[in-house]
């Protein structure tokens, strides 16, 4: 029997080889938001590996919105030609090339994993956030200003410029980052949006920033090509965003024209209240999937390919999400396609080791 993790997936007018999707990851490693030759090499080379979509990592829309000082950037038309370098060289490798755009919002200004914790000094580069709330994400993170609502219409604006630049830079796939306790999930939510607004209380309330940056992108982002959004589907925190919310978010988004659903968890507090272990988000996948009516994406300790193709074959998610295991090792689509029987091409250059 065919693969059905080597089988394409059609989003729009844009076709996936296999449904195999390198997850964003941050890679620390900008100077002003430009992408250099570390991502040339860290994203080329998973093309060539032969995963079927490869999206590059949290890229900010504003300065203020990047995690740290050294993250990735959409948010000057300068950055956009060594991102289409970046472009040219995954399309030419058969992968589509997407985008992760984001905003850090209160987690934002924050020191690179391997330089520490905590907040980035304004005399070491770092800059005032902006959250829904003034509540710090905890003791060692900065304390953001309340977004006013010249500030949420200005931010908007930018994710639709985002898009914008996307598009110039040749990307065929936009995800919309809302997960992880970053800008877009501070505002769903209860945890971390305490406003009395229109953009606060109510779940409605709460997931009208959301939707309002899905519309902007929308009129700008062509019919053609699909957006993807990232959402925690819970943050397993008592009092916290739960699934049932998810699902009716993702219902909104389907009928606001998203395409699937990256199915992640967390990032709303320090410390969750979570098991991890193999697969341990895919029922969050599955949940969404079948509720909300929507093509998922599984991501969250994915190693093993059997493991993968049972996810498709029970209709647990459609895509599946690596993120981890392909930093391990770039080419796993390759060992993959051999432990399921299934033809992947390679490229002239490698032929003569597969």
């Amino acid at each position: 029997m065919a693969s059905l993790l080597f089988s394409p997936a059609k989003y729009r007018d844009v076709t996936l080889r296999n449904r195999i999707v390198v997850s964003p990851m941050c890679q620390y490693s900008s100077e002003d938001g430009f992408a250099n030759d570390w991502h040339f090499v860290h994203l080329g080379s998973r093309a060539v590996g032969g995963a079927g979509l490869v999206i590059a990592e949290a890229t900010a829309v504003e300065a203020r919105g990047r995690i740290s000082p050294q993250d990735l950037g959409i948010y000057r038309d300068e950055h956009v030609d060594e991102l289409s370098r970046n472009v040219r060289f995954i399309k030419e490798h058969g992968a589509v090339a997407g985008v992760q755009l984001a905003h850090a919002g209160r987690k934002a200004s924050t020191r690179r994993p391997w330089d520490g914790r905590g907040t980035v000094t304004p005399e070491e580069g770092g800059w005032t956030t902006i959250a829904p709330s003034a509540i710090a994400f905890a003791d060692t993170y900065p304390t953001p200003v309340e977004m006013s609502l010249d500030h949420i219409s200005t931010v908007v604006s930018e994710f639709a410029k985002g898009a914008e630049r996307s598009l110039a830079a040749g990307f065929d796939v936009i995800e919309l980052h809302a997960a992880h306790g970053y800008l877009i999930h501070q505002f769903l939510s209860p945890l971390s949006n305490h406003r009395v607004d229109s953009y606060g209380g109510s779940f409605s309330n709460r997931a009208r920033f959301a939707l309002e940056v899905v519309s902007a992108i929308r009129k700008v982002w062509p019919e053609r090509l699909p957006l993807f959004v990232r959402v925690s589907a819970t943050d397993w925190a008592e009092g916290g965003w739960e699934i049932d919310d998810a699902v009716e978010l993702c219902k909104l988004l389907r009928d606001a024209g998203v395409d699937a659903i990256d199915c992640s968890s967390g990032g709303s507090v320090m410390k969750p209240n979570v098991v991890e272990g193999p697969g341990y988000q895919t029922p969050l996948a599955e949940r969404i999937r079948r509720d909300a009516g929507i093509p998922t994406g599984a991501v969250g300790m994915i190693t093993d390919p059997v493991q993968a193709e049972h996810i498709l074959v029970t209709g647990q998610a459609d895509l599946i999400v690596l993120a981890r295991e392909l930093l391990r090792d770039p080419y796993w689509p390759r060992r993959a396609a051999a432990a399921l029987g299934a033809s992947i091409e390679a490229p002239a250059q490698y032929r003569r080791a597969w």
